[in-house]
């Protein structure tokens, strides 16, 4: 019997020394897969999506990332470009209850959870767009609880836009194309009237 509760005890420390209430490791920047002692991803659709601020973005400027879906107590979130699964861009300070993770050799490549606290629709990610990218998209792993997690929760493709103009710009300048052979047709009718 004390060889039975001996072995019991040895397997929860082990299984407690490979969770990671702290934050993911960073041999999970690239697969994203957390090391939760022989746990695995859900196989049904995740709970969650990832929205962002805007659809499209400029070098430099930052770009709001919200995980939207019930509450949930680990992430690893990162940006990609096409295939690649190099993080890119930079994420700035941080929400409550998270943390950077460096992801190859950049600092602040990704965010993940600091603790187990709960985190909501209510934590905003920020990110910056580098100026090598002109095709980004956002990917996380995102946990409810150790043994409860989905892989790949991605983003639609946020595409660069170029510096001065904006969709708005180039429709309302097709809407003025549009008005002057409208307003010469009215020109010349009215002469056939006359």
């Amino acid at each position: 019997m004390d060889g039975i509760l001996l072995g019991f005890v040895v397997l929860q420390v082990l299984t407690c020394a490979s969770c990671f209430p702290n934050g993911a490791p960073l041999s999970t920047c690239v697969d994203m897969m957390p090391r939760h002692g022989g746990v695995l991803p859900q196989p049904t659709p995740a709970p969650y999506t990832i929205q962002t601020g805007s659809t499209s973005f400029q070098t430099g400027k930052p770009i709001t990332v919200v995980i939207k879906g019930p509450d949930y107590r680990g992430v690893l979130v990162e940006a990609r470009s096409g295939s690649d699964t190099k993080a890119i861009g930079t994420w700035q300070t941080p929400p409550a209850n998270t943390k950077f993770l460096e992801c190859g050799e950049n600092p602040q490549g990704a965010i993940t959870h600091a603790n187990t606290n709960i985190k909501d629709n209510s934590t905003v990610y920020t990110w910056t767009p580098p100026a090598t990218a002109n095709s980004v998209y956002f990917v996380a792993t995102v946990a409810q609880q150790r043994t409860v997690y989905w892989l790949n929760v991605r983003s639609a493709n946020l595409i660069k836009s170029a510096g001065g103009g904006t969709l708005l710009d180039v429709h309302n300048s097709a809407e003025s194309v549009k008005v002057i052979p409208a307003l010469l047709l009215i020109v010349l009718l009215q002469c056939v009237v006359e």
